[in-house]
């Protein structure tokens, strides 16, 4: 039987159109998309840095949502916790100051004896990252996904009032949500309360954010000076005595703050 050489051969090409992107792809674009955003991107706008209908965009954000790689707030979306998680999107605290930092946290709930929260930022919201409480702790919005606005909250106006980069990024959208009858939804408005903060080093959220909760909290400096993080109580509205509450909370941060120091 006569066999074909190597010089006979025909040779391969693959002729084949190329193929058209597929779920991974696209997913992938719109990650990318998301990653590269400095505040919450709609659907409109991903479908136009993308090309992706809305249709497909919409059906392929609402698996990435269900994985936590993005998550909606509003109308728009920003990556999921675990996409933050992944690629180091969420701005954490200084690099192994946990094992400093949590003697003070559990110090100021003694004192107190009401919830306390270390937060830092993530996008454009206030990530708790350390939550201590007891028994009879006050409900809040946050409950179950550990995160807020920066609007509206007091951890959320400490890392406001100190990170002007955060804040023009924030102060971009012109308009908040109202959450409650109290919440601050304007630029005047939240510009004053926070030279307040700037001015005094507390920041305050009397039912702002969940009715009946109230919180203080004070900014957390880092080894360069700027400020990495906000520590805050908060209490029931009725019981909470702020003054008192802002001195002690004012004064944990000041010594997370010093503890922080290079030696």
């Amino acid at each position: 039987m006569p066999t074909e050489t190597v010089s006979q051969a025909q040779p391969m090409t693959d002729e084949r159109p190329a193929s058209q992107p597929g779920s991974l792809e696209r997913g992938i674009d719109i990650l990318l998309a998301l990653g590269a955003a400095s505040r919450p991107v709609t659907l409109s706008q991903l479908c136009r840095s993308t090309g992706l209908p809305k249709s497909t965009a919409h059906r392929i954000l609402g698996v990435l949502c269900s994985r936590e790689l993005a998550r909606r707030v509003g109308n728009a979306y920003l990556p999921g916790e675990l996409l933050e998680s992944m690629a180091g999107i969420t701005r954490a605290r200084v690099p192994g100051t946990r094992r400093v930092v949590l003697p003070y946290l559990l110090y100021l709930f003694e004192t107190t004896r009401h919830t306390v929260n270390l937060a830092v930022p993530s996008g454009l919201e206030a990530r708790y990252v350390e939550r201590l409480y007891g028994h009879n702790r006050v409900g809040s919005r946050s409950d179950g996904h550990d995160r807020a606005p920066l609007h509206c909250t007091a951890t959320g106006k400490a890392l406001l009032a100190f990170d002007p980069k955060l804040r023009q990024e924030l102060m971009a959208r012109g308009a908040f949500e109202r959450l409650t009858r109290r919440t601050i939804t304007n630029l005047a408005g939240l510009e004053r309360e926070l030279a307040q903060v700037r001015r005094h080093g507390i920041a305050y959220s009397q039912e702002e954010f969940t009715e009946g909760v109230a919180c203080v909290a004070a900014p957390v400096f880092g080894p360069g000076g700027r400020i990495c993080m906000s520590v805050g109580v908060a209490a029931p509205a009725h019981l909470a005595p702020l003054a008192k509450l802002g001195i002690s909370v004012r004064g944990a941060a000041q010594a997370i703050s010093a503890a922080l120091l290079p030696a």
